[in-house]
């Protein structure tokens, strides 16, 4: 065998080692894509399993689910009272430097909003549920609800009839279609959602194949979804008087 044939048969076994190195290199690279899909496959099978399976959850579950909504509730409301507190000590006694004001009061209105105590304005969108048939029922304004709410929206109310309901954290819907209940109080079709929010993006999830739109269809009635600059959500909640908490020092 000459040099220059030897120089040929080690670079043809340099070749074929590279080759199955990379081989090797691409078969992992693929193994482990394939387990991440896996996982991201289970994770979101996991989640939509438990989105379908509130509706057949025991009782006593869902009431564990609704105190700590409750709890949380009420914790943010007593936040607010010890904010209202302290601006207005800051304000009597001029001790306070302006930006601590302007923070506690922005720290007020956002939580204000998200409790339900106060209106609000922003962008966002409307959705309007019309339903002549009477084939809406409260699962279908729910999933409208949640997906909103999944999306987003800062602030949220459903008018129906001569009532409008602002949606808090601890908000329920229930009824059988043509009877649908919010918070106890009976609202009738057409159904109006108003949500602050990103426009675009309520939007979108309103319109996600299979999902409110479709659904809102299959059931006989029709929707109508608006984005705008401004929307307002003017209706809000009833303050709970505390029947035994106390703000602490």
């Amino acid at each position: 065998m000459t040099a220059r044939t030897g120089r040929h048969g080690w670079r043809a076994r340099a070749l074929d080692t590279d080759r199955r190195r990379r081989g090797t290199a691409f078969g992992i690279l693929a193994l482990a894509l394939l387990c991440i899909l896996g996982i991201g496959i289970a994770t979101q099978v996991r989640e939509t399993s438990t989105s379908d399976n509130v509706e057949s959850s025991r009782p006593e579950d869902l009431l564990v689910v609704l105190d700590t909504l409750t709890r949380r509730e009420a914790s943010i409301r007593d936040e607010i009272s010890t904010l209202q507190t302290t601006l207005a000590t800051l304000r009597q006694s001029g001790s306070g430097s302006e930006a601590a004001v302007a923070e506690a009061q922005e720290r007020l209105s956002a939580l204000s909003i998200q409790v339900g105590t106060v209106a609000a304005q922003g962008p966002g969108v409307t959705l309007v549920v019309d339903d002549p048939n009477s084939g809406v029922g409260s699962e279908v304004l729910l999933d409208a609800m949640q997906e909103l709410r999944a999306a987003g929206a800062e602030a949220l109310q459903i008018e129906g009839g001569d009532s409008a309901v602002r949606i808090g954290v601890d908000s329920w819907i229930a009824g059988p279609a043509g009877r649908v209940v919010v918070d106890g109080r009976e609202l009738r079709a057409p159904y109006t959602f108003t949500a602050i929010g990103d426009s675009p993006t309520l939007a979108s999830a309103l319109n996600i194949p299979g999902g409110v739109v479709d659904t809102v269809t299959r059931n006989g009635a029709s929707s109508k979804i608006t984005q705008s600059d401004q929307v307002t959500v003017s209706a809000l909640r009833d303050p709970r008087p505390r029947q035994y908490a106390q703000p602490g020092n």
